[in-house]
C-alpha cells in the first residue's frame, strides 16, 4: 500500500511540475505576442506620422521628388512586413530613408523653422525612442521565452507541445549599424 501511495505521490507531483511548466510556456508565449504588439501599435503610429512629414516637406522642397517618393516606398514596405525578421529589414530602410528626408530639410532653413515640421520631428523622435524601447522589451521576452523552451525538462513540454522558438527584432546589417558614430569638424 505504501509503495503505491509513494508512486502515486511522486506521478501527481510529475504531473503537477509537467502542468506548471506548460503554463509558464503559454504566458511566454502570450507575453512575446503582447510585446510584439507593442512593436506594432508604435510602428503605426509612425506610419501615420511619416505622411504629415512628407506633405510638410513637400511645400517647401517640391523638386525633391525621389526622396520624397523613397519615403513613401519605404513606409509602405514597412506597413507590409508581417514577420519580425521582415519588420526589422523594413525598419531599417524607412529610418534610412527619414534620415535623408531630415538631411534634406537642413537645406531649407524656412521649413527647419516651420513650427508643424519642428512638431514633427519632435514627435517622430519620441516614437522611435518608444519603438526603440518596445525592441529591447520584446527582445528581451523573446530571449526569456527561447530559453524556457530549450531549458530542461522544460525543453520536453515545449517539444511535446509544438512550442517554436520565437524570432528576435534585429538590426538588419548589424556590423554596419554597431560601429561606432564618426563625428568630424
Amino acid at each position: 500500500m505504501i509503495p503505491t501511495l509513494v508512486t502515486l505521490g511522486i506521478l501527481v507531483a510529475f504531473i503537477s511540475y509537467g502542468i506548471t511548466l506548460y503554463n509558464k510556456l503559454i504566458r511566454l508565449r502570450n507575453t512575446v505576442q503582447s510585446s510584439w504588439s507593442d512593436i506594432d501599435v508604435q510602428l503605426k503610429k509612425r506610419y501615420d506620422l511619416v505622411p504629415n512629414l512628407v506633405e510638410t516637406v513637400k511645400g517647401y522642397a517640391s523638386h525633391e521628388k525621389t526622396v520624397l517618393e523613397n519615403v513613401t516606398k519605404a513606409r509602405s514596405s514597412a506597413m507590409r512586413a508581417a514577420t519580425p525578421g521582415e519588420k526589422a529589414q523594413a525598419e531599417n530602410m524607412l529610418k534610412e530613408t527619414l534620415k535623408s528626408l531630415f538631411a534634406l530639410a537642413e537645406a531649407y532653413p524656412d521649413l527647419k523653422a516651420n513650427a508643424n515640421f519642428m512638431q514633427l520631428q519632435t514627435q517622430l523622435k519620441e516614437l522611435e525612442d518608444n519603438i526603440e524601447y518596445a525592441r529591447r522589451y520584446y527582445n528581451a521576452v523573446v530571449r526569456d521565452f527561447n530559453i524556457t523552451i530549450e531549458s530542461f525538462p522544460s525543453n520536453i513540454v515545449a517539444s511535446t507541445f509544438s512550442f517554436k522558438q520565437a524570432e528576435f527584432f534585429e538590426l538588419e546589417a548589424p556590423d554596419v549599424e554597431r560601429k561606432p558614430v564618426k563625428v568630424s569638424f
